[in-house]
C-alpha cells in the first residue's frame, strides 16, 4: 500500500495562503511559517502529519499528497477546513 509523509499549513483563506506561499518561495523557512500561521495542531509541530495511507486525509488533500511531486510546495488546495500548502516529504509506491 503507497505511504507517504507530508507537512501542511492550514489557514482560512486562499490570500493568506497564497501570501504565505510567496514567503516559502522566498526563502522563508516553512516550519516555522506553519508554527506561527496554521490553525491545524499539526503547525506547532511545523506542520508534521506524520505518515499515512490513501484515503486517511480528506479527498482534495489525497490527491495532491498522492500524484505531487515529493519536496515541492504545493496550494492552495481548498477543503472543508480551509486553504492548505503542502509538501510532500516522502512518499512509497
Amino acid at each position: 500500500m503507497p505511504k507517504a509523509t507530508a507537512r501542511h499549513i492550514l489557514v482560512s483563506t486562499e490570500d493568506k495562503c497564497l501570501e504565505l506561499k510567496a514567503q516559502i518561495e522566498a526563502g522563508e523557512d516553512f516550519a516555522k511559517i506553519a508554527k506561527a500561521n496554521s490553525t491545524c495542531p499539526s503547525g506547532q509541530q511545523g506542520g508534521d502529519l506524520g505518515s499515512f495511507g490513501p484515503g486517511q486525509m480528506v479527498r482534495e488533500f489525497d490527491t495532491v499528497v498522492f500524484s505531487a511531486p515529493v519536496n515541492t510546495l504545493q496550494g492552495p488546495v481548498k477543503t472543508q477546513f480551509g486553504y492548505h500548502l503542502l509538501e510532500v516529504t516522502s512518499r512509497q509506491d
